[in-house]
């Protein structure tokens, strides 16, 4: 006969009280507020487009962007949708054979055609019928400011009904941190080292501006966002699958292991790239912008390159200097083409 069991002091213990987490700070859910308050991460019925047991880096941007940015256009679509993967970091982290982690219809495309796949999709759902099956295509600065450029300018110019949406690290990290037309000046990369004292880091003058380049194409809808802004990357993304036609979404993701930064400085490097003016916030239309996300609290650039090991070498000579201050001069550019400041914050001594 089994002995009845022992109760010990600690199942006596009073009962923990429920604390509640407050209302109204920048946490991305809150099941514990009304339903009618409640942000749309807190939802038991969100979609999840990537689920868990991908391979991504701690701290990686991407792996947040792209999770966020296909959950809202899961939901918006209803699951009627589909997306072209190019190679590069996302691809490889989701997709070791034999798994995936993808919940959802998925092509891998190769390093730069995903724009040509992704419009082969739409016109072989257009041919079935199924014209309310929506498709993405999706890739890193790589395959996107460089070898899949002539693709996508394609894909905007014929206006094919595709959202391209860049997860841009500034750099080529899935094959060794190597320099690529979005790198920005003064880097340091696995090519661009800082061994030329009169250029240190990645040179400047070079590089693409992509969201002004698909502007120039005309298309429907054009977007910047950032990881640091989570709900406004999900409102983007939701605008932009209201639209027919070319659409493009280019979302700042940081990467700790090409950038040398912590792997919990994601979210506030990619706060700080905003808040500074080097990465401006905006949505434009039919070559048109039609509004930006003012800057709320505007820092020097330093406050966003120290963390960075891969622009430590600027802090150590009077070229690299020269090279912070053209970093500088383009944050304070920025802020005066879009008016970020709204003449509510001083320029910085």
């Amino acid at each position: 006969m089994n002995k009845p069991s022992q109760r010990t002091a600690a199942d006596m213990a009073p009962e923990q009280k429920v604390k509640f987490y407050q209302k109204g700070t920048f946490t991305v859910g809150n099941r514990l507020v009304d339903a009618d308050s409640r942000n749309v991460q807190s939802s038991m019925d969100r979609s999840n487009a990537i689920t868990s047991g991908h391979r991504a880096c701690q701290g990686c941007g991407e792996a947040l962007g792209a999770r966020y940015a296909l959950d809202t256009a899961m939901r918006v679509t209803g699951g009627k949708m589909m997306a072209a993967n190019a190679t590069g970091c996302l691809e490889v982290f989701t997709t070791p054979y034999p798994e995936t982690s993808w919940q959802m219809p998925w092509m891998h495309s190769l390093f730069g055609n995903a724009p040509a796949v992704a419009s082969g999709m739409q016109a072989a759902m257009k041919a079935k019928g199924k014209t309310d099956t929506r498709i993405i295509a999706q890739g890193g600065d790589g395959g996107t400011v460089d070898i899949g450029f002539g693709c996508l300018s394609g894909m905007f110019e014929r206006n094919d009904d595709v959202l391209y949406i860049c997860y841009d690290n500034e750099a080529y990290m899935n094959t060794g941190v190597q320099r690529s037309g979005a790198t920005p000046g003064g880097a340091r990369t696995a090519t661009t080292m800082p061994t030329d004292a009169d250029h240190p880091g990645n040179v400047f003058g070079t590089g693409k501006n992509l969201p002004r380049i698909a502007m120039a194409h005309n298309i429907p809808y054009v977007a910047t966002a950032s990881v640091a802004y989570l709900q406004d990357l999900e409102a983007k993304v939701e605008k932009a699958m209201s639209f027919k036609g070319a659409r493009y979404i280019h979302v700042y993701v940081p990467c700790p292991l090409g950038w040398g930064c912590a792997s919990n400085a994601t979210i506030s490097l990619a706060r700080l790239v905003v808040e500074t003016g080097m990465f401006p916030l905006f949505e434009a239309e039919h070559g048109a912008v039609t509004s930006t996300r003012p800057i709320r609290q505007r820092v020097p650039i330093e406050q966003y390159l120290k963390p960075q090991r891969r622009f430590a070498h600027l802090f150590k000579s009077p070229q690299g200097q020269e090279a912070i201050e053209k970093l500088q001069a383009m944050c304070d550019r920025n802020i005066k083409d879009y008016d970020l400041l709204r003449e509510t914050e001083e320029t910085p001594a």
